[in-house]
């Protein structure tokens, strides 16, 4: 899947939009001229006050949250911040897992002068928790179900290595070449919408 796939748009009022970002296509716009298209810039063509309030890395897929106007983007971020916001992803990692569910807690930092890489870091990381829950396994690959309670850069990615189950596809933290893309996706997203108060349960089932 490349930046050429459009992105698809799941849910838009006077507030906030919703969007399933392709594999391939940055989130937000990165340095130099090369990396201004992204899913924020072609969302602010039609949409010219939406407003980024998290990420996703190019290469994971999945739904996105983004703000209608600054008001609405200091709430949003503040929610996340707090953890009012649900999201949950769907991986295949490598191997079996041995225990069916479980949490991972390590302290994660930048790698500078391996920048993008993250690292566990026990003496100076940040807090870290990821929770998992495996739906699956074939053959030599598990499919499992992620759910960052923290949000730290890469964390899904750099957790999931750390305990030995890298995720397919992982250029950074696993093998490349084990398939033809990482295999992570942002299935599920839940909050209350921060105007309303009306529960907004979305759901993007995982391309691969």
């Amino acid at each position: 899947m490349t930046s050429n796939n459009l992105f698809e748009l799941v849910f838009q009022d006077a507030f906030l939009l919703v969007a399933n970002k392709p594999a391939g296509l940055l989130a937000v716009p990165g340095r130099g001229e090369d990396k201004q298209d992204c899913l924020a810039a072609r969302l602010q063509q039609t949409f010219p006050d939406a407003l980024v309030v998290h990420r996703l890395d190019m290469a994971t897929s999945g739904l996105m949250v983004f703000a209608r106007g600054i008001a609405m983007q200091r709430r949003l971020s503040q929610m996340f911040r707090e953890r009012e916001v649900g999201k949950r992803y769907v991986a295949v990692v490598s191997g079996g897992l041995e225990q069916a569910a479980g949490e991972i807690s390590l302290p994660l930092i930048c790698d500078w002068p391996n920048r993008p890489r993250q690292k566990i870091d026990h003496a100076l990381g940040k807090p870290s928790l990821t929770r998992y829950r495996l739906l699956g396994t074939e053959s030599d690959v598990s499919r499992i179900e992620l759910e960052p309670v923290t949000g730290r850069s890469h964390q899904l990615r750099v957790h999931m290595a750390a305990i030995g189950h890298p995720i397919l596809g992982d250029a950074l933290y696993g093998d490349a070449t084990s398939a033809p893309r990482l295999l992570l996706h942002a299935c599920s997203l839940n909050f209350r919408h921060p105007a309303s108060g009306e529960f907004l349960d979305f759901a993007s089932a995982a391309p691969f």
